[in-house]
């Protein structure tokens, strides 16, 4: 009676959200297979919106108990809930949401299909980021079917219809990734992060049970961690992870910022155009990423 009185409660808040007035800022969702997804894409730009303040939610997939070398259950998806949302709070974000499967057996079901449309309309999205759906992780590969299925099925009413459809059918993006079969990513938005990479950092330094114990281990470098706080971050921020753009990342910062600012950008996210939803002319993107001269 509780868990279900619980979830009425939860159904009650996405329908008020859905219902609430715009302040005629960008609503804009990132959607993730685990808890460290987003931050991981999507931490820098995320940061740049909400110092617009944009209204910016993350929302994870699965709740990430399966991923560590020594705990895990219950005792993990806790300590990893409660890493969103101090990595939130470093990011200035609105909210970050794990929803409860389990990590590594997600699959493309109909009920968290309707959990996604649920998230999606409850927050009133205008912009949708998530996974391609071809990856090395099947949580993350099942993430970018779940979204690519949920993304007509926000506007149709008679679906998951607790909680009001859009109007509109937002905007869906893909992260930045390195697959090439079946094609390639095509970076058709490239945000440089140079002035937040110290936030984004951060973000992923709250983060402590992925970037300082569960990743090293599976990349057989945990011995090579700091122990001390400060000089861990410095390691992380030499990590891979904050690598230079690609050349394709390269050109499409020098075409969306100029050639000469574009060419000294060091540090950027680049997403691709879906091509479910609404599908926006290279104007309407510079108006959903305004952070282009």
């Amino acid at each position: 009676m509780k868990r279900t009185l619980l979830s009425l409660l939860a159904l009650f808040v996405l329908a008020l959200s859905a219902y609430s007035q715009g302040d005629g800022k960008l609503r804009i969702i990132a959607i993730g297979a685990h808890p460290d997804d987003c931050d991981i894409k999507f931490g820098g730009t995320a940061a740049k919106f909400a110092a617009l303040g944009h209204h910016v939610k993350f929302l994870s997939v699965t709740n990430g108990d399966a991923g560590h070398q020594d705990i895990g259950g219950a005792p993990l998806a806790i300590r990893r809930f409660k890493e969103t949302q101090e990595s939130a709070r470093r990011l200035g974000i609105d909210e970050y949401e794990v929803l409860p499967n389990h990590d590594g057996e997600l699959v493309p079901s109909l009920e968290v299909r309707k959990q996604i449309i649920r998230a999606i309309r409850g927050w009133k999205a205008d912009i949708v980021i998530a996974p391609r759906p071809n990856d090395y992780h099947p949580d993350h590969r099942y993430t970018g079917i779940l979204v690519q299925d949920a993304a007509y099925m926000v506007i149709v009413p008679n679906i998951a219809s607790e909680v009001p459809p859009l109007r509109k059918n937002p905007v869906f993006l893909y992260y930045s990734d390195g697959f090439q079969k079946p094609a390639p990513f095509r970076p058709d938005v490239a945000v440089s992060i140079d002035d937040v990479i110290d936030k984004k950092v951060n973000a992923l330094d709250a983060q402590d049970s992925q970037f300082y114990e569960w990743l090293p281990w599976t990349e057989g470098i945990l011995d090579q961690v700091p122990k001390d706080k400060v000089a861990r971050k410095e390691w992380l921020r030499n990590t891979q992870r904050f690598g230079p753009p690609n050349a394709a990342t390269r050109a499409a910062l020098e075409r969306l910022y100029g050639k000469e600012r574009g060419s000294r950008v060091k540090h950027a996210e680049a997403f691709e155009v879906c091509e479910y939803g609404t599908r926006p002319s290279p104007e309407d993107l510079k108006k959903l990423f305004p952070f282009f001269d």
